[in-house]
């Protein structure tokens, strides 16, 4: 690798955000035809080192050398113009335009009187989305698309751009094992054809697949980068966390009690059909399924947030119907969605994203408790250990794993005894989930009930009592803790 050449060379670059030092003097090289995956904890600086490359964030210090041009900041036009393309962790797509539209933002296809020229459009955003294996109408608003298939739209808008360096944050997140093979043999081309990546993962498990170097940041400091046949998994988990990693599932034996939560023959949206269960007190109860299968719409469904089109949901014996997400929160259900940027709001700090679910249901013109709010926010930033410990900061600030932190805590301030965690641990690194882990049993040992819908065998096969299989909107099986194995669950859920 030391032959090929260098694209892109960051220089002692530091960035400050009021009161905290986000990245404190990196620096580190990125070389033509290869992947550098980028490891390190939520809030060790990752992010916010991929939006100084996109010209989102300024610099405060340091330089960036990008072929022969070193500059101190990049504005995203410059950074475009330089070759730098970034793919978010959060999706950056317009949700009411279409496929086509979000692909060619600003630059549609027109025709000679200057009108967009649609036909060429949709045809060139059908080519764009087959390179990746994906075949959606263009036409289709993104809205409609579920989180995966806006995913690889969001993947296809920056690929078409052509960028020579490209940097993937988490792009695999949302994807079935199928969808990320597909981007990771695009990958291998753009590497082939001498492109430059950096690659954000928490898959520990995609190095040996993707990575040629692995480089990773802990406190916003590069501890080491490695070459990928030295970065086992036992040495970067040691390396981003700062001590081994001995137990990731810290399961909490807990005798299970009373069912909570009763479903019967539920049928919702456009997938489910004549879904029964039961998840009792003290319980995880995992559902797992291939993409689409219709776990997607469960956690919908049950919180009020989609229409029933039949059947029944009981809490604690008693018959409810949601018609509203206040109607299932005043019934003690709470939801961890797959998507936190609908359960945040990202410009207020941790005290009024957590009394959220407190003013569920209360009139508008209710007092607000500041006082407990200050209390439990305090309480929960320490219990929790969300960094950065502030009750000033705006939650835009926080890296992903520490605002499904505030997300968890505004739940356990609300009392909420039936939790739905969907995707609970996505976009979150290898320390954040044992202690999201760990959470989820101290939860049910305390008399909480746990529906996780994961689409990571490993999480399910370590933390779940029960596992639900899902195929085509419908139970495929119920498999006990002693029969959970990741043949098991793929060969119920094919």
């Amino acid at each position: 690798m030391s032959d090929h050449k260098i694209l892109l060379k960051l220089d002692r670059i530091e960035k400050r955000f009021p009161g905290v030092l986000a990245l404190k003097s990196i620096s580190l090289d990125v070389r033509a035809g290869e992947v550098q995956v980028l490891l390190g904890e939520n809030g060790a600086g990752k992010s916010t080192l991929m939006k100084i490359l996109a010209g989102e964030y300024q610099a405060t210090g340091g330089t960036i050398t990008i072929g022969d041009r070193t500059v101190s900041t990049l504005t995203p036009e410059l950074a475009a113009e330089l070759g730098i393309g970034l793919v978010h962790q959060e999706l950056s797509l317009v949700p009411a335009l279409s496929v086509t539209e979000n692909i060619f933002l600003g630059r549609m296809p027109r025709g000679p009187l200057g009108k967009i020229d649609w036909g060429k459009a949709h045809a060139e955003a059908r080519r764009a989305l087959a390179a990746l294996g994906v075949t959606i109408d263009p036409a289709t608003e993104v809205r409609r698309l579920e989180v995966a298939e806006q995913q690889l739209v969001e993947i296809t808008r920056v690929l078409e751009r052509g960028p020579r360096i490209l940097l993937l944050d988490e792009p695999t997140s949302a994807l079935s094992d199928g969808e990320r093979s597909r981007l990771f043999d695009v990958i291998r081309r753009l590497k082939q054809r001498g492109h430059g990546m950096i690659y954000i993962s928490h898959h520990l498990s995609e190095i040996p697949m993707i990575a040629d170097r692995v480089t990773v940041l802990r406190d916003g400091i590069v501890i080491d980068t490695l070459p990928a046949d030295k970065a086992d998994e036992e040495t970067v988990i040691g390396m981003m966390v700062g001590h081994s990693l001995a137990d990731q599932f810290p399961k909490v034996k807990v005798e299970r009690g009373k069912p909570t939560l009763s479903v019967d023959r539920l049928a919702s949206g456009k997938t489910l059909k004549d879904i029964s269960f039961t998840l009792h007190r003290g319980e995880i109860l995992g559902v797992y399924g291939l993409m689409g299968a219709g776990q997607a719409e469960i956690a919908a469904a049950l919180f009020g947030l989609q229409d029933l089109k039949s059947g029944t949901i009981e809490v604690d014996g008693r018959p409810v119907h949601f018609r509203y997400s206040s109607d299932a929160i005043a019934a003690g259900l709470g939801l961890i969605s797959r998507d936190r940027r609908q359960s945040l709001v990202p410009m207020q700090p941790v005290g009024p994203n957590l009394s959220l679910s407190w003013l569920s249901g209360r009139s508008l013109l209710s007092r607000l408790d500041l006082k407990r709010e200050r209390t439990e926010s305090e309480r929960y930033v320490r219990e929790l250990r969300v960094r950065p410990a502030s009750l000033a900061h705006r939650l835009m600030f926080f890296s992903g794993g520490n605002q499904q932190k505030v997300i968890l805590a505004r739940w356990m301030s609300s009392g909420a005894k039936i939790l739905i965690f969907d995707e609970p641990t996505r976009g979150i690194d290898v320390g954040a989930k044992a202690e999201v882990f760990a959470l989820m049993s101290r939860l049910v040992a305390d008399g909480a009930s746990i529906l996780m819908i994961s689409s990571e065998l490993n999480e399910l096969i370590g933390m779940a009592d029960r596992v639900l299989v899902m195929r085509h909107g419908r139970l495929s099986a119920e498999l006990p803790r002693e029969q959970l194995s990741q043949e098991n669950l793929l060969r119920h859920a094919s």
